[in-house]
């Protein structure tokens, strides 16, 4: 569906005129510049890249074209953003401010899932075993301009996942679970039912831009530094590598497709761990006096 939107929205519109056999590297060119101009951020630009890469790699198979155009036409590099990360102290007193707050039970899942924010924002009641405790991750969802709401497959197989919650959670989740039908019975008929654990004052989805905006204020409250929804989760994994915690049950959490990924991006945050590590040595190899 998201691949759909990029295709009737950017695509069509500015190649859909031109023959294949036509089809020149500067038209590619124009359409990123353009793109670019209208403040389309370089991962949008990116993402249409790779699907005009791919559909004419499959014509030039098909002996449809020549050659791939875009092979000669780079889009604008993703700049990295510098990832903020807050330390158990400062998790505390999230949590603790977020008590009362419309994103107490947010912060609570957030802070201890690690979940990325389409993942909790397209989190169902049916996805909770309260009994269990566990907590399955089977969707994520997505707002596009001008376009909606898009639920997709979670980002890799690996990344449907079952989370085992604490029982302080659990506590929360009954007593939010009451609060939202409080809500549901004040709106009346005006209630969207999509059963979101997460959602809006009328129960569809909570809206990503306002969750920030929201967010920013909490921080703010909290004397915290800003940052990013997302960086909650960098948050949690940095933490619980900090914490020891082998980095297979990390990645488990995380629902990352490689190892490599969760010791890469959370691995250089362990020192912790390399200290540990001396002391072993220094205990099994250090010579008598």
């Amino acid at each position: 569906m998201k691949y759909k939107k990029l295709i009737n929205t950017y695509i069509v519109p500015a190649l859909g005129g031109y023959q294949l056999q036509k089809l020149m590297p500067q038209h590619i060119q124009v359409l990123y510049t353009k793109m670019g101009k209208k403040g389309l951020s370089a991962k949008t630009i990116q993402n249409v890249h790779g699907l005009l890469h791919n559909a004419l790699d499959n014509a030039l198979r098909w002996n449809m074209v020549s050659r791939n155009v875009t092979s000669v036409v780079k889009p604008p590099r993703i700049r990295k953003k510098e990832k903020q990360a807050v330390n158990l102290e400062q998790a505390r007193a999230l949590m603790l401010a977020a008590r009362g707050d419309r994103l107490e039970m947010f912060i609570a899942l957030a802070l201890t899932t690690g979940m990325r924010r389409g993942e909790l924002l397209a989190l169902r009641w049916s996805d909770v075993d309260l009994d269990k405790r566990v907590l399955h991750v089977r969707r994520t969802v997505d707002f596009l301009a001008h376009y909606g709401y898009v639920e997709n497959e979670p980002k890799t197989e690996r990344s449907r996942r079952d989370i085992l919650l604490p029982k302080f959670v659990i506590t929360m989740l009954k007593a939010h679970q009451v609060s939202q039908q409080e809500q549901r019975q004040k709106v009346g008929s005006k209630w969207v039912d999509l059963n979101l654990v997460i959602c809006g004052l009328e129960g569809n989805y909570l809206n990503p831009r306002y969750l920030q905006k929201m967010f920013v204020k909490l921080l703010q409250s909290t004397g915290l530094p800003h940052m990013r929804i997302h960086d909650l989760r960098h948050s949690v994994l940095s933490l619980l590598v900090g914490m020891q915690i082998d980095p297979l049950s990390v990645q488990e959490l995380a629902g990352h497709e490689d190892i490599t990924t969760t010791l890469g991006v959370y691995g250089h945050v362990n020192y912790s761990m390399l200290q540990l590590i001396a002391d072993k040595f220094n205990e099994i190899f250090k010579q008598n006096p």
